[in-house]
């Protein structure tokens, strides 16, 4: 292991619903700056873990640890987007700064410090000029901006992302993919992604969580070389 501050770890884990286990004996840590990406096949619990480590969800069984002074609250989270939420009849800007309700409390306003921090977030994803526009009138793309920028405000350490290019058009997936490797890149916020795009995560992850029958977890390279991640990424772009 690296010296890199642990910022998730997950130790014997057991995942599922009503007692119907879906993942078993999972063990994986994420520290600051990795960037992490869950794969598997479909129905593999690649999205019930994102719900268990967001807190949303308990585990069947194991321990999940926020570490590094990592907070539940303070983890900034991108969902799958469903048809009515594409649809919220809401201004950008009062999306985007719902992220900054876990700095609230029991406060009933946003104060100035996140309001400031809204603005920061929707100008680091380029839509300050779509601030007063109505959600639901947005592009795929810009709308996935808008829920980033929210996620942004949320946290400046771990960003959770299920599927965040789903349904986008090929030039405005790859924008996306520039957009969320700069922010762990050049501002240093560790990353999990979700992704059924295997091959863009490859050119992005440097550690892989393989989920399904089989479980892995290691770095890219490690992956690569396993006899797992050679079967998995044999003919890239497959069903997954």
């Amino acid at each position: 292991m690296n010296n890199k501050t642990k910022l998730l770890e997950c130790k014997a884990v057991s995942l599922g619903y009503d007692s119907r286990t879906i993942i078993e004996n999972l063990n994986f840590c994420v520290c600051e700056g990795d960037y992490l990406c869950i794969v598997g096949e479909n129905g593999s619990g690649k999205s019930t873990l994102m719900r268990t480590v967001l807190g949303l969800q308990p585990p069947l069984s194991g321990e999940i640890s926020y570490l590094g002074g990592l907070k539940k609250n303070e983890i900034g989270y991108l969902p799958q987007q469903t048809p009515v939420q594409k649809d919220f009849p809401a201004q950008v800007r009062e999306i985007v700064l719902s992220g900054c309700q876990g700095r609230c409390g029991f406060r009933p306003f946003y104060n100035k410090k996140e309001k400031t921090l809204a603005a920061e977030s929707m100008e680091r994803m380029g839509i300050t000029h779509l601030s007063k526009r109505c959600y639901r009138e947005l592009s795929g793309g810009q709308q996935q901006r808008v829920l980033l920028a929210r996620a942004l405000c949320a946290t400046g350490k771990i960003l959770l992302l299920d599927e965040p290019v789903a349904g986008l058009d090929p030039k405005v997936t790859a924008d996306m993919y520039e957009m969320i490797n700069s922010l762990n890149k050049k501002d240093g916020i560790t990353v999990i992604m979700i992704s059924h795009d295997l091959q863009s995560a490859l050119s992005y992850a440097t550690h892989i969580l393989h989920i399904g029958k089989n479980i892995m977890f290691g770095s890219k390279e490690e992956y690569l070389s396993s006899d797992l991640g050679k079967t998995f990424t044999l003919g890239l772009g497959g069903e997954q």
